[in-house]
């Protein structure tokens, strides 16, 4: 199940070693997490839980939750977040983890944490808080920045895909992975910023200091005059049968282990909500050699990027508006999943159920933003700012202008400068966060000679890079707010397209071709931009032609594949299509239509096992019936049900809490929230202590 080729990330690795996992005997690689190993082989379930003995596997492949807990030679270790070593013995959790018998070894306690001072803390080494790092550290202020990962990047290091917005403000135009390496370069760059890895913060105290969990084992408390939090989002979760079935995980999981970890970590893959998140997973699957089934979204439209919608459509992904997940189905892991049809009020259409095969549901509803260190410093009366997804919900490109704004404010605040924000700073800002906007209906373009470019764009959405790169100003973007639609220009402004593909391989939505009747009028050929496998397509091949939407135009011949360097990892495949469909075609068709054929039948999952509380197994029905009691406040359902309680402190169970009082029309103001509980993550007592990990 490794990858061992992909049309963008570079797969290399060195000799396999040997560890066991149960008993068995298997290989890994240098570097991998736990969980990447197992996945490997075709592991998913790494543990039992101790009240029902449920199958227990990845869920949110971060370290916030501790679905993937597994024994690594001896110790219970999130498998997600710990790297495997050579030898090592790996068992199953099926029970609470139990101290060692006999005598303790005794460790040496030190005086505790040392506090330091820093003029900033950023809290998330993301693209908001690399950004903000780099404004920071061009003035010379001191900064620690930390981020619990072993490198910096955020979810950029997870995205293959070129960026939308502003080429000038943004980096548009290049690959999330490419930016992030930017970035994490610029921040080196400066002495005054000081970047902690593998670092968690734990909590922010009413003294105004932050507790930080170093390296898993360390603990120190930092003193800032002023604090950024730019420590992103969390996804949303579902409620629904089989919804804790290993299998069923979030967008962030599934790229991390295929696009961080290079696993393929599913061969059928359903996608559950269309936003951007889910759109983009589906891409990245594709670009794995995962097959695509499906796509369900609640509402009449995909609330992504259309362009995002469109390229999974043309590769021969089904997508189901108005529709919703009703079960994922199997035993003990995921084996299918059945949907329906919902009308406008959202409640299902009997008769409309359909089950198709999979083993993998993957949950992409929405982002919660990770704003809890930012609430505790205010309310501490401490100086503290947000950025990127920790403020507002946006795309990275937006995260990256957030964190650089907030750097030079927090530059005026400690008094290093006192230069205004330029005022088109804000404009620019509010482009980049905007909401999708106008869709209109393609415009075809009348001319059928010489080479021109068709651009498939039909959303207003914050985009630039074709327009910044056509060397001849062909394609016109409106200069004050680059969410207008690109317009060809040729015939305005008297000049013509030389053919150099700039605009097809740079448009991050592969939403351009390039239309060429010189060499033949009624066989035009057309470019197309590719990023699957290479090799999956070769000249001679006959391949299935598809318009925006997805409709099959054709089946047409392969009669050039590029692979330029210049490219950047993009392909360019040359089709010859009849003129009477040439400049609609927008891509190819890169699965076979059975891979999203639905089961001859739909199942219906007898066990109602909806789960609420992942961490603690509480199932819906307890908590529905709760309320219907007349309880309202969240903290006696924790009380009685333990819901919230487990290892995740709520992060998951809490929102859905929340989600069943509105269902049973309780008002808002009637309901008591949640407490949060103090400490981010679990924490070893030794880390407190002083001591290391051999000492314990």
């Amino acid at each position: 199940m490794r990858l061992t080729d992909h049309p963008i990330l570079r797969v290399s690795r060195g000799e396999p070693f040997s560890f066991t996992f149960d008993g068995k005997v298997l290989d890994a690689y240098e570097g991998e997490m736990i969980s990447a190993a197992l996945f490997a082989h075709g592991i998913r379930i790494f543990g039992r839980h101790h009240r029902d003995g449920a199958p227990q596997g990845i869920f949110c492949g971060n370290g916030q939750c501790a679905q993937c807990m597994v024994i690594a030679d001896g110790v219970p270790v999130k498998a997600c977040m710990a790297t495997i070593s050579p030898g090592m013995q790996i068992e199953p959790l099926d029970e609470l983890p139990v101290l060692p018998q006999g005598r303790l070894p005794q460790g040496r306690i030190s005086h505790g944490p040392t506090t330091e001072a820093v003029e900033v803390l950023i809290i998330g080494g993301g693209p908001a808080g690399m950004s903000a790092a780099i404004e920071l550290g061009r003035r010379g202020i001191s900064v620690i920045l930390i981020d619990d990962k072993d490198r910096l990047g955020g979810k950029l290091v997870l995205q293959t895909h070129r960026f939308f917005g502003s080429i000038e403000a943004v980096h548009a135009g290049r690959r999330g992975i490419d930016i992030a390496t930017l970035l994490s370069n610029q921040v080196r760059e400066h002495a005054s910023v000081d970047v902690w890895l593998q670092s968690t913060a734990l909590a922010v105290f009413s003294d105004q200091v932050v507790g930080i969990l170093r390296n898993g084992e360390i603990y120190a408390l930092v003193r800032p005059q002023v604090l950024l939090v730019a420590a992103g989002a969390r996804e949303k979760s579902l409620v629904f049968r089989g919804n804790t079935l290993p299998g069923v995980y979030g967008a962030g999981a599934f790229q991390t282990l295929v696009n961080r970890d290079l696993v393929r970590a599913a061969e059928r893959l359903f996608i559950v909500g269309g936003g951007n998140v889910g759109l983009i997973a589906g891409y990245h699957a594709l670009q794995a050699g995962i097959e695509v089934v499906g796509l369900v979204e609640a509402l009449p439209e995909c609330g992504g990027y259309k362009v995002h919608r469109d390229k999974l459509a043309r590769f021969g992904v089904p997508i189901y508006t108005s529709h919703t997940i009703l079960s994922a189905n199997g035993t003990e892991q995921v084996e299918s999943v059945s949907i329906t049809k919902i009308d406008e009020a959202f409640n299902t259409v009997p008769g409309t159920e359909r089950s198709f095969a999979c083993d993998t549901v993957l949950i992409a509803v929405g982002l919660d933003p990770v704003d809890e260190f930012y609430r505790k410093a205010r309310e501490y009366g401490m100086r503290v700012f947000s950025a990127g997804d920790a403020e507002e919900i946006a795309e990275a490109s937006a995260a990256i202008f957030s964190g650089k704004i907030k750097g030079v404010e927090i530059a005026t605040a400690v008094g290093t400068d006192a230069s205004e924000i330029p005022a088109e700073w804000a404009l620019t800002a509010e482009v980049l966060r905007s909401r999708p906007g106008e869709t209109v209906a393609e415009e075809i373009p009348t001319e059928e000679a010489g080479i021109f470019p068709v651009l498939h764009c039909q959303q207003e959405i914050p985009c630039n890079p074709c327009a910044s790169v056509c060397p001849h100003g062909l394609i016109e973007i409106d200069g004050n707010d680059i969410r207008s639609l690109p317009w060809y220009i040729a015939d305005r402004i008297g000049k013509e397209c030389i053919g150099c593909e700039r605009c097809v391989i740079i448009c991050p939505g592969l939403a351009i071709t390039l239309v060429d009747y010189r060499q033949e009028e009624d066989m035009p050929v057309v470019s197309i931009a590719y990023e699957l496998k290479e090799g999956s397509v070769a000249v001679g091949d006959r391949v299935t032609v598809l318009n925006t939407e997805g409709v099959p135009l054709g089946k047409v011949e392969v009669t050039g594949v590029r692979t330029l360097p210049r490219n950047d990892r993009t392909v360019i495949i040359k089709v010859k299509v009849p003129k009477a469909y040439a400049k609609r075609v927008a891509g190819v068709c890169a699965q076979k239509h059975a891979a999203g054929k639905p089961l001859s039948k739909a199942i219906e999952r007898s066990t109602d096992d909806t789960i609420v509380c992942r961490c603690e197994r509480v199932p819906e029905e307890d908590i529905r019936a709760l309320i219907r009691e007349g309880c309202r406040d969240i903290n006696e359902i924790k009380t009685v049900t333990r819901a919230g309680m487990g290892p995740c402190g709520g992060k998951t169970c809490a929102a859905l809490i929340e989600r069943l009082f509105h269902e049973e029309g309780i008002p808002a103001e009637e309901i008591t929230g949640e407490v949060k509980r103090p400490l981010f993550i679990e924490v070893p007592l030794g880390a407190f202590a002083g001591t290391t990990r051999d000492e314990r």
